[in-house]
């Protein structure tokens, strides 16, 4: 999941290589930790946050085809 995230998340942002991934462990759920440049958060959201919905739902449905939950923070 790390590296999913991870790729299409540097595919997205004009910084790649300073996107750091942390996660926690909330019971049954990986809560994905993301911080980046303060200029790419834009980009990552998207225009009505549309492109971060859909990172969101693709990571849940990755998650739950190996019977996890996940989640996905934006650290300011």
């Amino acid at each position: 999941m790390d590296e999913f995230l991870r790729y299409v998340v540097q595919q997205l942002v004009e910084n790649p290589d300073e996107v750091a991934i942390t996660h926690r462990q909330d019971g049954e759920k990986t809560t994905y930790l993301l911080s980046m440049r303060q200029s790419d958060v834009g980009r990552l959201i998207g225009k009505g946050g549309g492109t971060i919905k859909a990172i969101r739902d693709l990571l849940s449905a990755a998650a739950e085809k190996h019977g996890k939950k996940a989640g996905l923070e934006i650290l300011e």
